[in-house]
C-alpha cells in the first residue's frame, strides 16, 4: 500500500497536504491541479501492470470522459478508470488524446477508436461513432447495445454489502443513491444500485422506502442527505447501516455523522462503493466495494485493440467482478 509519503514525494507537496486532501478538508485552501497531482499520484501508485508492448504501429486512441476536468476531481471513480486505460494504452504502443467534457471539438479525424468513460446520451452515442470505426463503452450500455461494453457486477455486490449487514446483525439498513444527467441535459441516468438495493431489501422482508435518500455522486451530497435522515427520522429512529452508492458519498455521510456526534460503526455503519485511493486514509478507514477501476479502463483499451487488429465482428461485454473490503467504517 502507498503511504502518505509515497504520494507526497510523487506529487511534490507536503505529507500533511496529501492528508487533508485525501480527507476532503473542506478548510484547506488548494488549487485543482495540485489535487489533481495528489489524486493521480495516489491513484497511479497501487497500479503494477509489467505487461509489454504489442503493438509496433503508432495508431491513435481517444478517451472520451463525460465528465469536466474539475468534475473528475469529485468523483476518483472515472479517473482511476481513466488513469488504467491510458496505462494499457501506452503499454500496446497507442497514442492517446485525452478528451474532458466541453472539449469535444478536440476530437482528431485519423482515430482507430474511442473508449468512451460515463454515461452518454443516445445523440452523444451516435456523435461518438461518427468519429471513430471503432467505439468502446465503459460503465454504461448504449440502448441499441451495438458496441462493446465494460460493466461491473452490481447486483451480487449490493447482494454481498445487504449480507455481510444482516449477518452483522442489522435489520434496519438505508440507502443513499446516487443521481446524474446526460453531460447534454437531455435526460437523466438511473443507478441500477438502487433498484438491486430496494429488490433485495424487499426480498429480506426489511424494506423501508423512508430509509432511501438520493442525491449527486458527490461528498457535499452525501452530507446533505445524511444530514437530511438525521433531521427527517432523529438520531434515535436511524437505520443502524447505510450503503453509499460511491465512496464520495460515503465520506460526505461520515462527515455529517460525526459533526452530530454519531459514533462510527458504534451507532451507524457505513459502507461505500469504489474503493477509491482515498478511502483508506480517511478516518474512520471506510468499508467499500472494491471496484477494480483500472481493469476496467484496461479491459476497455484490450476490447478496442480486438476491433481494430482482428476485426472482429461479434459483440462484446466484459462484467468484472467485486470485492467487499472491510475496513474501520462497518
Amino acid at each position: 500500500m502507498a503511504t502518505l509519503k509515497d504520494i507526497a514525494e510523487k506529487a511534490e507537496v507536503s505529507t500533511s497536504t496529501v492528508s487533508r486532501v485525501l480527507n476532503y478538508d473542506p478548510t484547506l485552501s488548494v488549487g485543482d491541479e495540485t489535487k489533481k497531482r495528489i489524486f493521480e499520484a495516489a491513484e497511479e501508485l497501487e497500479y503494477k501492470n509489467h505487461r509489454k508492448k504489442t503493438q509496433q504501429k503508432k495508431l491513435k486512441l481517444a478517451i472520451v470522459n463525460w465528465y469536466t476536468e474539475e468534475e473528475e476531481l469529485n468523483d476518483l471513480y472515472y479517473l482511476s478508470i481513466r488513469l488504467g486505460a491510458e496505462q494499457q494504452a501506452q503499454q500496446m504502443g497507442y497514442d492517446i488524446v485525452r478528451i474532458y467534457h466541453r472539449q469535444e471539438d478536440k476530437l482528431e479525424k485519423d482515430l482507430a477508436g474511442i473508449l468512451a468513460i460515463g454515461k452518454f446520451s443516445p445523440a452523444q452515442v451516435e456523435e461518438l461513432r461518427r468519429q471513430a470505426p471503432q467505439v468502446c463503452f465503459v460503465d454504461y450500455v448504449p440502448h441499441d447495445q451495438a458496441n462493446d461494453t465494460v460493466l461491473i457486477d452490481f447486483k451480487e455486490a449490493m447482494k454481498q454489502n445487504i449480507d455481510y449487514l444482516i449477518q452483522a446483525g442489522h435489520q434496519k439498513i438505508g440507502f443513499i443513491a446516487g443521481e446524474e444527467s446526460y453531460s447534454d441535459s437531455s435526460g437523466t441516468w438511473t443507478d441500477p444500485r438502487t433498484s438491486y438495493a430496494r429488490r433485495y431489501l424487499k426480498k429480506q422482508g426489511i424494506y423501508n422506502e423512508s430509509y432511501f435518500f438520493k442525491g449527486a455522486f458527490r461528498v457535499e451530497d452525501g452530507k446533505e442527505n445524511m444530514e437530511k435522515a438525521i433531521s427527517i427520522l432523529g438520531k434515535e429512529n436511524l437505520p443502524t447501516a447505510f450503503i453509499a452508492a460511491n465512496d464520495a458519498i460515503a465520506i460526505g455521510c461520515l462527515k455529517a455523522l460525526y459533526e452530530n456526534r454519531i459514533r462510527v460503526p458504534e451507532e451507524v455503519s457505513i459502507i461505500g462503493f469504489n474503493d477509491i485511493s482515498t478511502a483508506k486514509y480517511i478516518t474512520p478507514s471506510l468499508t467499500t466495494v472494491k471496484v477494480y477501476t483500472e481493469e476496467m479502463g484496461r479491459s476497455g483499451i484490450q476490447l478496442l485493440h480486438e476491433k481494430i487488429h482482428e476485426d472482429r465482428e461479434a459483440i462484446k461485454t466484459v462484467i468484472l467482478s467485486t470485492k467487499l473490503i472491510k475496513r474501520d467504517s462497518a
